[in-house]
């Protein structure tokens, strides 16, 4: 599990990627690169880290569920996940 101090991190990172999309779209499309470099590092999208929502793990992360593969795994055979099923043969 990750530490809540590095959870709280990404959380404060969407909030300013959210925040400044709209200035750096319109930077961007005028061309002003200088403008855009004043803005701080963390409104970047590209600074953002996919991470479970129930654990914080980094790895290993299912984009389509939002969590990672062990909790994945754990759900699917709890049946917690509507339309999926642990295959067996």
């Amino acid at each position: 599990m990750a530490k809540e101090s590095i959870k709280a991190r990404e959380r404060k990172r969407e909030q300013l990627v959210e925040k400044f999309a709209e200035k750096r779209k319109t930077l961007k499309a005028a061309g002003d690169y200088t403008a855009l470099q004043k803005l701080p590092k963390n409104a970047s999208p590209v600074r953002l880290h996919n991470r479970c929502k129930l654990t914080g793990r980094p790895k290993g992360y299912m984009r389509l569920f939002g969590v990672s593969r062990i909790n994945f795994r754990e759900m699917a055979v709890k049946g917690l996940i509507p339309g999926v099923k642990k295959a067996s043969w």
